[in-house]
């Protein structure tokens, strides 16, 4: 008989059902007279953090919701911006920071304390055991790498060498609308994004990209691997309970993917080689990373052991990161700035004057859109990709603003909720690029109510490589064309379907659905 797949959802929902909850209360009675005195004396301990009710043996899990960043966020205001929750059986409680402040202070006095990542049940299976950059336990070997990766992957001078990947995929983005506008269609730009953010990475990735049938199972395979990468799994959740993965077919999907990944990385690296014996090294030149993990393994530059396997996690890092990041950011901000005409009149106008008559959007063009920077500060503001940053965990027992937080403590920072705090942010919940026109604040890190891609140590260090590509992408389909919403749609912009569907990256539920006007210069 085939095993029934369960969803996160379906599992929360049969975890907090109403009869479950009686039958887990009456399972767990004893423990709450055993353990009755301790909380009693732990609520009058001046040093423990305010904590939401919970509920016998699952603890706040059923407070997380379908949207965690939405609902740690309301939670956060009635308990504050440092919060415990229990999450399932996990010994240790897990820490919710909402604050700028409290981010500072971790960044500015702990940062190296709160460097460590909690080892889960899907990263483990899809990242060689974690053995990269994203993912990884902080110590010497991950500082390591990820040296290695901001010094010889991802330094700004890298990234704008590969602008020849970025031009060459828009350019077939741009000739696609214009096929449609001449036909007078309308597109899913959604699709046609998500489509060109895969092309350029795995190009700069992989040293190719893929198309026809291998395009879609690449493509799917990278949005697989970040799905499953915060996946809920009982095991992570409740240790003793770790068989019910195996029995649902969840711990299978991993392995299945991971194996489909493996698989692909390769016949990547094979293919690499191969090439590179049949050309001289001066003629070598539109490398991808993988031809520098390999240069540099092959050359034994590193002072450090660097197997296939830890330049396959490497790989899984920037080919599964960069996609889709870049491309929620973009379907992001062309919602935005659908529902925003004022604001898209005011980018393209720019866009246009800045570029002039020229073929096409030139790299060197982008530095002088200084409005449109702002728009893309203020998507990342409004729509952080990553809403709720990967949990990080306590390397030791730490004092943080007079609360002892323990060893090994799961913490997760939502910056979705710092962008949108009052106290940072003049009217956080609208839209308006022109709050950065006059501000020196910046998403480098050090501006803490502006966190989109994290900070300290385990800031992500493909951040020059998104905004570029979210910049240049962006700034073209500005320039070449004007917007409209498919016929069929008789509501104005503001009805745009703005829903979310939460995962390591947030995406819209629905996708975008325009029709693209050729701009007449």
């Amino acid at each position: 008989m085939a095993l029934k797949k369960w969803s996160h959802e379906q599992i929360i929902g049969a975890l907090s059902s109403p009869f479950c909850l009686s039958l887990l209360f009456l399972v767990s009675v004893l423990f709450v007279f055993k353990f009755a005195i301790g909380k009693s004396k732990s609520k009058t301990n001046p040093n423990q953090l305010p904590s939401p009710p919970k509920l016998p043996i699952i603890g706040n899990l059923h407070q997380l919701g379908t949207l965690p960043h939405r609902s740690l966020r309301d939670l956060s205001l009635k308990y504050g911006d440092m919060m415990l929750l229990q999450l399932g059986q996990k010994q240790n409680p897990t820490l919710v920071v909402s604050s700028a402040d409290v981010t500072m202070e971790i960044m500015k006095n702990h940062d190296r304390i709160f460097s460590n990542r909690p080892q889960h049940i899907a990263p483990k299976i899809l990242l060689y055991g974690c053995d990269d950059v994203g993912f990884g336990l902080y110590g010497e070997n991950w500082k390591q790498k990820r040296k290695l990766c901001v010094s010889e992957l991802l330094n700004m001078k890298s990234v704008q060498s590969y602008h020849f990947v970025r031009e060459e995929e828009v350019d077939e983005l741009v000739n696609k609308l214009r096929e449609a506008s001449l036909n007078d269609e309308c597109v899913n730009l959604s699709e046609m994004i998500i489509s060109t953010s895969n092309n350029i990475v795995c190009k700069c990735t992989l040293g190719r990209k893929y198309e026809g049938d291998n395009e879609g199972n690449v493509k799917e395979l990278a949005r697989k691997v970040m799905i499953y990468l915060q996946a809920f799994a009982v095991g992570d959740y409740f240790p003793s309970l770790g068989w019910i993965d195996v029995l649902s077919g969840k711990i299978r999907e991993f392995k299945e993917t991971f194996r489909e990944l493996d698989s692909l990385f390769d016949q990547v690296i094979e293919e690499r080689l191969a090439l590179k014996k049949k050309m001289e090294n001066d003629q070598f030149k539109k490398k991808g990373f993988v031809d520098i993990l390999l240069q540099l393994q092959e050359g034994g530059m590193l002072g450090f052991e660097l197997s296939n396997n830890d330049i396959k996690a490497l790989l899984t890092d920037m080919f599964v990161g960069g996609t889709d990041t870049a491309s929620a950011t973009l379907e992001w901000g062309m919602s935005e700035l659908m529902r925003h005409p004022t604001i898209m009149k005011k980018a393209q106008e720019e866009v246009r004057r800045v570029v002039g008559n020229k073929s096409k959007v030139e790299k060197d063009d982008i530095n002088q859109m200084h409005y449109l920077k702002c728009v893309v500060k203020e998507i990342l503001r409004f729509h952080p990709a990553t809403p709720l940053m990967a949990p990080r965990e306590t390397i030791s027992s730490v004092n943080l603003k007079g609360y002892n937080i323990p060893e090994k403590t799961m913490v997760y920072v939502n910056s979705w909720a710092i962008q949108r705090d009052p106290k940072n942010w003049e009217n956080p919940e609208e839209f308006m690029p022109e709050r950065f026109e006059h501000s020196q604040v910046d998403f480098q890190g050090q501006d803490f109510q502006f966190i989109p891609f994290g900070f300290g140590r385990r800031g992500c260090p493909g951040m020059n490589f998104g905004v570029t590509t979210v910049e240049y992408v962006l700034a073209s389909l500005l320039y070449w064309f004007n917007w409209k919403l498919p016929f069929e749609t008789n509501s104005n912009e503001q009805d745009i379907d703005m829903s979310e569907v939460f995962g390591l990256v947030v995406t819209k539920k629905e996708p975008l659905r325009l029709k693209p006007i050729a701009f007449s210069f």
